[in-house]
Formats: structure tokens, sequence, C-alpha cells
């Protein structure tokens, strides 16, 4: 059975399709006081449950990050409550992953709190899509099925055919991400240097690799506020590039990133539904939908099968 939370219902609709069956149903409402309310419409028992929910804010059911989060999990205690066999949180983009680790004296590991949160509430399974960091499978003691959308990109970036490419890899931690997509798409590599002085506020350095008159592609596998990709994007073009793309799975767009697309050089910004699109964001975002991806992989774990055979064995790319 398949249920789906207010984070991303038309995802969760589309992978009901792909599945052939139709969503469960179920109550979800948030009361005046803020608190979130859960009721499954139906009996769950002896059924195995997958939720889908990414942690994300989704302005047009309205409701925020946290309450997605908190939403998820007592849709999970609603489940588990109603005797449900297996609980799988289906969870295409995994909020608060990039607090993997401790930066800075006395900050949590908020990745790791989530991944409590979720074990205590009663999952018995999650699903998930390009983490962060690969680290974050280790916080959990129940199985992390890792799913990455690198595959549904290339085979995009393939059919575009683009002549002279190379992929630039916007910091040391993308290289191995940058490498693998470059063998994908038949391109070369490059690589950015960059430095963090503080919370999402990035200075990049210089390009090492050969981009002069060559189309390039920024990979990442998230845009937030759009500072580091565009700031990338403008050093690949005055290094000589002659075009320059952007590709990411999980679209966060927060502030004014719709505005600072708009008004880049990236002739196209790549990224997939694993989070609802922003309203307002420009033409030049194309949406890659992972509905099939996460459809295959949900029958795969209802049937015991190989969830790696559906990536040919290329879904472990950290």
């Amino acid at each position: 059975m398949l249920f789906a939370g207010r984070a991303n219902p038309e995802l969760a609709g589309a992978i009901a399709d792909k599945l052939g069956i139709e969503l469960g149903h179920i109550t979800l409402k948030t009361f005046s006081a803020g608190e979130v309310y859960c009721r499954l419409d139906e009996s769950v028992r002896g059924a195995d449950v997958f939720i889908v929910q990414p942690t994300c804010a989704n302005p047009e059911t309205g409701i925020s990050i946290n309450d997605a989060m908190m939403e998820l999990l007592v849709m999970i205690d609603a489940a588990v409550g109603a005797s449900a066999h297996r609980v799988i949180a289906v969870m295409p983009w995994y909020g608060y992953s990039r607090q993997d680790k401790k930066s800075a004296l006395r900050e949590p590991i908020t990745a790791r709190l989530v991944a409590q949160l979720l074990e205590t509430a009663g999952a018995d399974r999650v699903l998930t899509v390009d983490l962060h960091a690969g680290q974050v499978q280790g916080f959990f003691r129940k199985p992390v099925d890792h799913m990455t959308a690198l595959l549904l990109i290339a085979d995009y970036f393939r059919e575009l055919d683009l002549p002279d490419l190379v992929v630039v890899a916007p910091d040391v931690g993308r290289v191995k991400l940058g490498h693998k997509f470059a063998e994908l798409v038949g391109a070369e590599l490059a690589l950015m240097t960059k430095e963090r002085p503080a919370q999402q506020v990035a200075e990049l350095g210089y390009v090492i690799g050969d981009v002069r008159g060559k189309t390039a592609v920024i990979l990442d596998d998230i845009i937030d506020t759009g500072g580091t990709l565009i700031a990338a994007g403008q050093t690949v073009l005055d290094e000589g590039a002659a075009r320059v793309f952007a590709a990411c799975t999980h679209p966060v767009f927060s502030g004014r990133v719709c505005e600072r697309l708009a008004a880049s050089a990236f002739e196209q910004v790549v990224v997939t539904d694993t989070i609802p699109l922003r309203e307002g964001a420009p033409e030049k975002v194309v949406v890659l939908s992972c509905a099939s991806l996460l459809a295959d992989t949900i029958r795969q774990i209802f049937t015991d099968g190989s969830v790696s055979a559906v990536f040919g064995g290329e879904n472990q790319l950290f």
C-alpha cells in the first residue's frame, strides 16, 4: 500500500501510476495550533506500507520542512499502530542531510537525529535518493536503500548530444560523483576549488582542468540559494568555456534563487522532482521525473528483490 504525505503528492501519484495501484486514503491536516494530524482511512493490517514524503516545504499544501518531518513521523506511527507488516519511509529528499558532522564546537549532528527519529517512530526501512554524503547511511540500524538520479540525468545529457562536453565538479567533495557522471556521458572532468567561510556562503577559487572552448556541465546534488552554482558557472565562462549547463538532483531553491538563476549564464538547469519545483522558477529549469526509478525500487523491496539491479549495481556512488 502506498500513501502520500503533503510534501510532494504529485510525485507520489506518479509513483502509484507506475505501479498500477491507487494511493491509499488518508486524512492529513494541521490544527490551528500548528500540530499535525494523521488518520489512515483504510485498513493496513498485514500490509507493506510505503509512505512517500520528502522532508521539504510545499507552499501549495502549506507545510514547512519541519511540518513535513513531523507529518512523516506521525504517518509511520499510525501505520505501526494499525498493525502494518512493514513500514517503509520513501524520502526522495532527506532533510537535514547536510548536517552530517560537527563543523564547529557544540553543533548537533542533525542527520543522525533524523535517523533516530525515523527508527523510533517505527520505520522498518528508508528509501532515499542521492544523499548529500554516503555516511548518513551509517546513522541507521535499519536498512537504507540508496537510489541515484545520476543515470537519469546522464541519459538526458546524452540525448542533448552536446559537443566538447566537460563535467565540472564544484568542489573536492563532488569529484567522485563528477568522475562517474563524466564516464556516463563520455566527457572529461574538471574541478573547482571552493572555500566556505560561513554557512550558505561560498567563495570559489579557480578551475583545475581544461574548459576553454568547451560545453561545461556543473554537477551537484543540491541547489539551495544558488550562490555557489552561479558563481561556479561564471568562473567557468571566465576560464573560456563556450557554454555552461547545470544539473542537480534536489532543487531545494530557497531565498532569491529563482531570480538569480533567471539572470545567470546557464542555458539549462536540469533537476529532478524529488522536491516540488518552486513557483516562479525560470523556464531554463528542466525537471526530470524520478517516479519510474522510485516505483521500480518499491516493487523490488515489496518482492524482496535486488534494489541494486534497478541501477545495474551503480547506485553506490560515494
